[in-house]
């Protein structure tokens, strides 16, 4: 056997990038995210060790007490999975090595097969066994589905799930010994015809009989005497055997590649998803942040049109921290020319704030800086409206690469400004200013 992986299969070259590129894009995140994304850099570091290793696992579902770990105990020929008589026994999965199963995938000197038990579907208060179950779902490279009848509400709906995985499954009839043969054979052609249609291939559904019960049987002496006797049959697992490691031998390494490209595919998804969230959480702090500082600034500046150029000089210091969120590196200079740009595409949805502060510039100006008492409330509020407006502005093109993602500034602050309770921004923003002056011993409680 070689001991090197099979570096001329394609897919399993692919496959392996397809992970290893999915760490190096973890490995770029902030160090808040990779905070929030240590378990899947620990996960994504384990495939990749599965891929070297040619490590193959088959994971195992199905209801409490359909006889999961009596199935793996009778595939390894051995007592090494928990069985007990109380449903619910298995509260956490259950790695075992398949020794006897005889496969390895042709390339890999360490390659394993190892069958994962795992807690019943069904389990009362078992939503973090569920959620066990469903990590395993997503790392293995062959399900078996284990049921001892017909499929019910549960079941059917598990099965829904795990086929959206793109997984190939086994659907194992187990406990067949209980029923008739007509009755074995009616309760496959329900689940061929009428259960599994589009989930499981009819040729995939498979009868086994993991731990049988007692017969009876009647032996007969030699002075022809006959007594009873109670015997509990061998399991019979030979099919499902044979099914698996038919399939292992024509699939193996494909099943292995197709599973690790599906699972670096959904984590790469998943740390797009999250850095998206953080950032647009820090993004919004820090919009909320710049606006009520502006609102305050603007509040408190007694002389006249200084506290606009205050504004312009906060709005511009919030865009350059927001590209620093999102890993982008703007100068104060381009950072004021955007904050322009948007000023622009707000246009006539900005003109009752910028009356606002225009009447407040004369009131300023005729009572020489004694009129900020009287106009700190509302300037202060339509300015800091203004900043969070385009502080959200600047977060979509940030969002989206520094472009506004195929739309017009113009589109993009009108569906803003649709979006935006702006009553609701003013009342905070008011909130802030008094909360701002009730904090100044100086202040006297302004008139709105």
């Amino acid at each position: 056997m070689s001991h090197s992986p099979p570096t001329h299969d394609k897919h399993y070259v692919e496959a392996l990038a397809s992970v290893e590129n999915t760490i190096a894009k973890l490995q770029r995140c902030s160090t808040a995210e990779k905070a929030r994304l240590h378990k899947d850099f620990r996960e994504l570091a384990e495939m990749v060790s599965k891929l070297r290793r040619g490590h193959l696992e088959i994971v195992v579902f199905g209801e409490i007490s359909t006889g999961k770990s009596a199935l793996i105990n009778a595939l390894v020929g051995d007592a090494v999975a928990e069985v007990d008589v109380r449903g619910g026994w298995t509260q956490e999965t259950w790695h075992v090595p398949w020794k006897g199963s005889g496969y390895a995938i042709p390339g890999f000197a360490e390659s394993t097969v190892v069958l994962i038990d795992t807690p019943g579907l069904n389990e009362v208060g078992g939503v973090q066994r569920g959620n066990m179950a469903s990590d395993a779902a997503r790392k293995a490279d062959l399900i078996l589905f284990v049921t001892d009848s017909d499929l019910n509400e549960t079941e059917h709906s598990a099965l829904v799930s795990l086929a959206a995985l793109h997984k190939t499954i086994l659907l194992v009839l187990n406990k067949v010994d209980l029923y008739t043969k007509e009755q074995q054979a009616r309760l496959v052609e329900i689940l061929q015809k009428e259960r599994t249609v589009d989930l499981v291939p009819a040729d995939r559904i498979i009868s086994a009989s993991a731990d049988p019960r007692e017969k009876e049987f009647l032996i007969e002496s030699a002075d022809g005497s006959v007594r009873e006797m109670w015997r509990k049959p061998a399991p019979d697992v030979a099919n499902l055997k044979a099914s698996i490691l038919e399939l292992l031998s024509k699939d193996g390494l494909a099943l292995i590649a197709l599973n690790a490209a599906l699972y670096s595919a959904d984590k790469s998804d998943r740390i797009a998803s999250m850095r998206i969230e953080l950032r647009r959480k820090q993004a919004s702090q820090t919009v909320w942040s710049y606006a009520a500082l502006k609102s305050i600034a603007v509040a408190a500046n007694s002389v006249p049109i200084v506290d606009s150029v205050c504004g312009v000089t906060i709005d511009a210091t919030m865009v350059v921290t927001l590209a620093h969120i999102y890993g982008l590196e703007m100068s104060w200079l381009h950072a004021r020319k955007l904050v322009v740009s948007i000023l622009k595409a707000a246009g006539m949805a900005l003109l009752a704030e910028t009356s606002v502060n225009v009447a407040s510039w004369i009131f300023k100006a005729l009572t020489v800086g004694f009129g900020t008492i009287v106009t700190a409330v509302p300037q202060g509020a339509a300015a800091g409206y203004g900043s969070y407006i385009v502080g959200q502005a600047a977060t979509f093109y940030f969002e989206h690469g520094a472009s506004w993602g195929g739309e017009s500034p113009k589109q993009i602050v009108r569906k803003i400004l649709e979006d935006t309770d702006k009553q609701s921004v003013l009342n905070n923003l008011k909130d802030e200013i008094k909360h701002a002056i009730r904090l100044n011993p100086h202040a006297k409680t302004p008139t709105e």
